[in-house]
């Protein structure tokens, strides 16, 4: 894919990829051969911190192959990436902080399941430094660009993990998500980013932003891709106190589906994603009978998180390195990270208790809906805006998102196409924790792809419309 390509170009499925292993007219080794290609043609773009040399990476797709019962696993064969504050044995997790790096001695239970499933590791991507941040500029490293051109940024912080997705190097990455981090960047590089609820991938292996908060999430060029790579995720770990079991598979009834008043959307002066998220709610309107929900209660509950004591909690894990090597930081993260040491005990208590008055009142919404959507972003950004004003944009990058992990949300941002002036839009689907395959079917239909669930009884009209195109 060329540098100037505006848009994605999603390579091989995971399902073709598998029916082309089994079939014999692909194999793990020419697909190994096929990625390193990729990678090798793109240079230094910013997507990659690392990957596999080549020989390696072949060697270990062969080893795929003559692994015993290989080509009945749920992934032989298939690569993906890992953003680079996930631990893979032997490989340096540097979040993106070269100063900070450390080789990991274990791999990520999360990661190790898909290598037990006969995924092919490929490497670490880029990312905000310290996962703080949603616009990918932050790093010390090539700053990555969006597939879509004009020097717009590839969101952050799993910068990395959605290009190397939209580029078509991997059908799938493993990403993370504590404010936005697995779903802006999806939305900025027209891919499906899922953060799924806490707790249901095990986070043991992953250097936390907020530990409280933080998501594993996936980057994927479908709703089956992200399926796939979530099924063999997915898993109780005794070891993570936050973890626990999967919620219930989506049972067929009726979705029902509640919008915003369109007064409550805020899109930054930004009129073409305006009308691009306005008219897909009238498609969507075709499809369901949805319901209106304020935004207020969200929107409040998404202020704490970088205006309140919440930003302390970085501090946990990178206080001491802050400082004994405050140079060593990137200087927007840097400040972030300082901000954090003006809060008091109260002041964490205060937030506290009102997270808890939010949760609330949000959980009341929840009993007579199952799927709230909004945009993913309002704006989009280039490069220089953010490097211009980083606190600014990246607080308009984070408007829809910032709530979803401190409200306990499943968070899908699905790709619909550009706007009229050419750049990505995307729709946000929120649902409750454990909700997770009730929003995942919703995505689907939206998308248009087929589900091994039961469909919906939405109207026969809907079963065939396929927003995304409508919408290109």
């Amino acid at each position: 894919m060329s540098r100037d390509a505006r848009g994605p170009s999603i390579g091989p499925s995971v399902a073709e990829i598998l029916t082309s292993h089994a079939g014999g007219t692909g194999s793990p080794t020419k697909t190994a051969t096929r990625v390193a290609d990729a990678i090798a043609a793109r240079g230094d773009d910013g997507t990659w911190l690392s990957t596999v040399p080549r020989d390696q990476l072949l060697a270990a797709a062969a080893e795929i192959e003559d692994r015993p019962g290989a080509r009945t696993l749920p992934l032989y064969g298939v690569p993906f990436g890992v953003k680079d504050s996930i631990d893979v044995a032997g490989v340096p997790t540097t979040l993106s902080c070269p100063d900070y790096a450390y080789v990991a001695e274990s791999t990520a239970p999360a990661v190790q399941r898909l290598l037990d499933a006969g995924a092919l590791y490929v490497g670490k991507t880029n990312l905000d430094q310290f996962a703080t941040g949603l616009n990918g500029t932050r790093t010390p490293y090539t700053v990555p660009r969006s597939v879509f051109g004009g020097d717009m940024i590839s969101g952050g912080s799993s910068s990395g993990s959605a290009l190397a997705v939209a580029l078509g190097q991997v059908p799938f990455a493993v990403a993370t998500d504590t404010a936005g981090s697995g779903r802006v960047p999806a939305a900025l590089n027209g891919v499906v980013g899922v953060k799924p609820s806490r707790g249901l991938i095990s986070t043991v292996g992953l250097v936390p932003a907020c530990k409280s908060l933080d998501c594993i999430s996936v980057m994927a060029g479908s709703i089956d891709d992200a399926d796939r790579a979530l099924d063999v995720m997915i898993g109780r770990d005794d070891a993570d106190p936050w973890s626990r079991n999967r919620g219930p598979r989506y049972d067929g009834a009726t979705i029902r589906v509640g919008l915003p008043p369109v007064g409550d959307l805020e899109f930054f002066g930004d009129t073409d994603m305006r009308d691009a998220h306005l008219g897909f709610r009238e498609h969507l309107a075709k499809l369901v009978s949805p319901t209106e929900v304020s935004l207020q209660p969200f929107l409040a509950a998404g202020t704490l998180l970088y205006q309140g004591p919440w930003v302390a909690e970085r501090l946990v894990e990178f206080g001491d390195f802050l400082a004994d090597h405050p140079a060593s930081i990137h200087p927007v993260v840097r400040d972030i990270l300082r901000s954090g040491e003006k809060y008091t005990a109260v002041d964490a208590f205060a937030a506290l208790q009102r997270l808890k008055e939010l949760t609330a009142e949000v959980g009341r919404i929840w009993d007579h809906l199952d799927v709230l959507v909004v945009p993913t972003i309002g704006t989009t950004f280039t490069v220089g805006e953010v490097l211009a004003n980083p606190i600014g944009c990246n607080t308009m990058l984070g408007h829809y998102t910032h709530f979803g992990n401190l409200l306990d949300l499943i968070g899908v941002a699905v790709p619909l196409g550009v706007t009229a002036g050419g750049r990505p839009y995307s729709a946000m689907l929120l649902g409750p924790a454990l909700g997770d395959d009730t929003v995942l079917q919703l995505a689907a239909q939206i998308l248009d792809e087929p589900r091994s669930t039961t469909s919906a009884p939405l109207p026969a009209t809907a079963q065939s419309s396929n927003l995304f195109q409508e919408h290109q």
